[in-house]
């Protein structure tokens, strides 16, 4: 079983947080609120996503590198979290 799998309840409750952010951003900007308060708000997000990523890719590491059962299936998660940082730094 996946990391994300056994993490399922608590990453989607993460996520619905996000949404509720994201939706504050809407309400914020239709309610013409001041420039600081919707930076503020997309602020928060940033850190709420960033938090998410933290978190999947430290149970990336521990389930697909440290806990491998073997080296190929341990080179394999290395690889794939490799071109997942990759991608974030883009």
């Amino acid at each position: 079983m996946g990391h994300t799998i056994k993490q399922k309840t608590k990453l989607q409750a993460r996520v619905r947080r996000l949404k509720g952010q994201l939706d504050a951003v809407e309400r914020a900007l239709e309610g013409e609120r001041s420039c600081a308060e919707v930076l503020n708000l997309v602020a928060s997000i940033r850190g709420a996503i960033t938090g998410l990523t933290a978190e999947l890719i430290e149970d990336h590491i521990r389930e697909h590198v440290i806990a491998a059962a073997d080296t190929r299936t341990r080179s394999g998660g290395a690889e794939e979290l490799i071109d997942v940082i990759r991608t974030y730094f883009k």
